[in-house]
């Protein structure tokens, strides 16, 4: 149970925009994994802890943006327009690649800002975020 813990808030904390990694953990659980619910079990775990953490930077872009009038607000109006146009021509699929290191997580932050609706934020993330769990799970085993 500590190890499906210690998956689940390093999965967490790797969505969020602190540097973590979470596929080690996996592959490494998945090791002497002995049968199909030694495997999904983490990967649903891992994938649960990931999408959770995608929300919380979606919730923070949200939340974040009426604050655009502050000196200390990270992004500048022209940096919003710039992603609004980039996500508006790219699309919510986008939010496939949410998994993807450096870009995935602020990716998260910025469909928030833009309002993208949660359902749809949580299916695309989900589906990406399932997939790469996925695969490092076929590695491993």
């Amino acid at each position: 149970m500590t190890d499906y813990l210690l998956l689940f808030l390093s999965a967490f904390i790797a969505a969020t925009v602190l540097p973590f990694y979470s596929e080690a953990w996996l592959y490494l659980l998945l090791q002497d994994a002995e049968g199909l619910a030694q495997i999904v079990t983490p990967v649903l775990v891992a994938g649960s802890g990931n999408v959770l953490g995608a929300c919380v930077n979606w919730w923070l872009g949200r939340s974040l943006l009426r604050f655009a009038d502050r000196r200390w607000f990270y992004f500048t109006p022209a940096q919003i327009d710039r992603a609004q146009t980039q996500f508006q021509r790219y699309g919510h699929w986008t939010l496939l690649f949410s998994w993807l290191p450096v870009v995935g997580d602020p990716l998260t932050l910025i469909a928030g800002l833009l309002r993208v609706p949660f359902g749809r934020f949580v299916l695309l993330v989900a589906a990406g975020k399932l997939a790469r769990y996925a695969v490092v799970a076929w590695l491993a085993v």
